[in-house]
Parts: structure tokens; C-alpha cells; sequence
């Protein structure tokens, strides 16, 4: 069952609130708990060297969600539908991935909200899950899900930024290493490279705003160029924290403090601006994880939609069930720092066969209609393919390390 939309567009404003509620809705899906511990735990490592990587990321991040975005929008079907038109039965195995890889990630995401309400008032963490699983859940009880899910996510995806770009400013890090560095790193690491990649584009994230373009009607080879700037806002969204937390990361560790391994981002906020940084953490930590609680449910569920008429016609209760599912795996078994990084890897390693698939369907007719993919974004697509298959192999081999 596909889904293909389209729905004469009558106020550019609201077109554009929602194209930037997308926007954000896949910047805080990547922002989540792992986002920050990645981010804190390779600035540790590779230092003012990790902006080089960090701008590699974002341009790999760029030319993956252009092409995702374009492909899913012209064509108004949902990823596993565009992956089961390309090769039949790919839908099911590219939706069992993404789903899994969400599961996954959303452990994480309910254990990051819980510590974030536990720094800031103290309480059980497991009680502070509950807590934050059932907001998470009034947002898709609302009879508006997507207008709710927009404002929820540009709120508090626009408090994050506020918070840590004080902290970078309190830290005072050396910004002028960390340009130069931009371009002459004196270290690299694809394992950094492929995770961060991972954490932005990778597994269900790239998807989480295209989708829901496609719910919000905004589809067809017309609104492309729209389509397009909402998917490289999101990623410039998402680059931004990327940056004020590397920069806020960069201006502790460069007065030779040594991060907490227990939670890297917690120590880096703290021994940079005190006990009102530690506070602040709090407030980022639970921002960052449950706007991503929120997106990676949503899109998870999205990718099973066209699969059962069940799902379609009752998806905020799946969506609902996907949260209590995380959070009572996280309240029996929880989830350790590592593992964040891991399951960012891992996601990375997806991103060749999710955009690989969207590159295949950008020269399929029968998906496409008479859109023009450009074939320089084509190849470009191609290039981060190719990257992202090297980095990846290169990160397997080097994940052991982390352990």
C-alpha cells in the first residue's frame, strides 16, 4: 500500500512553517543523547583537529539529505515504498532496518531524558523516564500530530542551541585553532567520520522530515525547490549544535581538563561553567533526547505504514506503543555510554544502502514521472555512496578500539 500525495499548496507561509518544522524535526531526530556524547568524546580525542572532520561531515550530510529529501518529495512515497518499487522485497529489509536501528536508538534517547530530569531536580531515573515518555506521548494524542510535533521540535531544538552556544561562549574556546584546523587537521578518523555521519543522516533520521512532507502534503516535482532548502536547513540545524558543542567541548579540554568518561558532555558543561553549566547540560540533555524520542518513533513507524492497513490506520497508538516499548526496555535493561557510539556507527553503515536506493529510484520513471534529477547532485549522492561504504569498512575495523 503507497502513499502519494498531493495537495495544492494556498498559503506559502504555512507551507514554509511546516517545510521548517521538517527541518527540525530531522535536526532534533540526529541531536539526541548519543549526539552529544559523540561530539564531547571525539573532541576529547582528536581535539581542534576534529573540526576538519566535523566540516567533512557536514558536506557528505548535505549532498545524502538532498538527495533522500528530493527523491521521497517528488515522488510522494515513503522510503520502503521507493525501495520496493527499485527492487522488490528491498522495502521490507531497508524498513526492518530502520525500524530496529530506531529501537535501538530510542533506548537511548528515553535513558538520555531521564538523566537530563535527573541533573536538573534529582529524581529516580527510572521515574524520570516514565515522566518523559509520557510527554512524549501527549504530542501524538493531539488530533493536530504533525502541527504539534513541528512546534514541540522548533522550540526546543531552538532552546539547545541558546544554552550551548552560552557554554561555548563560557568556555572561551581557541577559535582560531579551530578554524585553521577546519582545513590542516593535524589528526583524522574515519570512525569519527562515519559516526558523526551516521548520527546526522544515517538509519532513520535522514527520513524523519521528508516524511513527513509527505504527510503534510507537500510533494511534486513543483515544490522541489522548497523541498530542497528544508532539507539543507535541517542539516545547518543540526551543524550548528554540532559546532557550539564542539567549541564549548574544545574550550574545557584546552585548559587541560580531562572529560568524565562516565558522561563526557555532563563533565565538559560543568568544568566549563559550573554548577549552572551542569544545570544547563540537564536542560540539553532532555531537549536533545526527547525531540528525538519523538522523531525516532514517528519515522520508525512511518517506515511499517505501508505494510499493514493495521498500522496506517492506527499509527499514533503504534507510534505510542514504540515509546512505552523503549522506555520499558530501558527501565529493565538501560543503556551505557558505549553503546550510544556504537549504535551511531552502525546507522552510518545503513546510510549506503538507504541513499544508495534513493539514487537508484532519482533515474526510475516510474517513480520519479518526467522530474530531471541533476546529475550533479547524482553524482554527488554517488561520491558520499562511496564514501560512506570506505568509512565504513574503515570503522569496523577501528570500533574495537572504542571498547
Amino acid at each position: 500500500m503507497s502513499t502519494k500525495v498531493q495537495i495544492p499548496i494556498k498559503e506559502k507561509k504555512s507551507t514554509w512553517s511546516v517545510l521548517i518544522g521538517a527541518a527540525f524535526i530531522m535536526a532534533t531526530s540526529a541531536i539526541g543523547p548519543g549526539f552529544l556524547t559523540q561530539t564531547a568524546v571525539f573532541t576529547e580525542q582528536y581535539k581542534a583537529s576534529f573540526a576538519f572532520i566535523i566540516l567533512l561531515s557536514v558536506i557528505i550530510d548535505i549532498g545524502a539529505q538532498m538527495n533522500v529529501w528530493r527523491v521521497i518529495g517528488v515522488s510522494g512515497l515513503r522510503g520502503q515504498d521507493i525501495a520496493n518499487k527499485v527492487f522488490p522485497g528491498l522495502g521490507y529489509f531497508v524498513a526492518a532496518c530502520v525500524a530496529l536501528g530506531g529501537l535501538a536508538f530510542n533506548i537511548g534517547n528515553i535513558a538520555g531524558a531521564a538523566m537530563g530530569v535527573n541533573v536538573l531536580i534529582g529524581i529516580d531515573m527510572k521515574v524520570a523516564a516514565a515522566i518523559s515518555a509520557v510527554i512524549a506521548i501527549v504530542i501524538f494524542l493531539s488530533k493536530q500530530i504533525g502541527n504539534a510535533m513541528d512546534m514541540f521540535t522548533k522550540v526546543l531544538g531552538l532552546l539547545m542551541i541558546v544554552v550551548v552556544g552560552y557554554v561555548a561562549f563560557a568556555t572561551q574556546p581557541p577559535v582560531g585553532e579551530a578554524v585553521l584546523r577546519s582545513f590542516v587537521p593535524q589528526e583524522f578518523s574515519f570512525v569519527a567520520l562515519i559516526t558523526i555521519v551516521g548520527g546526522t543522516v544515517g538509519g532513520y533520521i535522514t527520513f524523519a522530515g521528508g516524511h513527513r512532507l509527505i504527510d503534510a502534503g507537500i510533494t511534486g516535482k513543483e515544490n522541489v525547490d522548497e523541498i530542497t532548502k528544508a532539507s539543507v536547513t535541517g542539516i545547518i540545524i543540526a551543524s550548528v549544535m554540532r559546532v557550539l558543542l564542539f567549541l564549548a567541548v574544545l574550550g574545557v579540554i584546552s585548559k587541560g581538563f580531562q572529560l568524565d568518561p562516565a558522561s563526557p558532555p555532563a563533565s565538559a558543561f560543568k568544568l566549563g561553567a559550573g554548577m549552572i553549566g551542569y544545570k544547563f547540560f540537564g536542560v540539553v540533555l532532555w531537549a536533545a533526547a526527547i525531540t528525538s524520542v519523538v522523531g525516532a518513533a514517528y519515522t520508525s513507524v512511518s517506515f511499517l505504514r505501508s505494510f499493514s492497513k493495521n498500522i496506517n490506520d492506527n499509527y499514533r497508538y503504534w507510534i505510542i506503543g514504540f515509546i512505552i516499548i523503549s522506555t520499558l526496555i530501558f527501565i529493565t535493561i538501560g543503556q551505557p555510554v558505549k553503546l550510544l557510539i556504537l549504535a551511531g556507527s552502525l546507522n552510518g553503515l545503513i546510510l549506503p544502502i538507504t541513499l544508495g536506493t534513493m539514487l537508484l529510484a532519482s533515474t526510475n520513471k516510474n517513480i520519479i514521472g518526467d522530474y530531471k534529477h541533476p546529475k550533479w547532485l547524482l553524482w554527488a549522492g554517488i561520491i558520499v555512496v562511496m564514501i560512506a561504504i570506505y568509512a565504513g569498512y574503515k570503522s569496523i575495523l577501528g570500533i574495537g578500539k572504542l571498547f
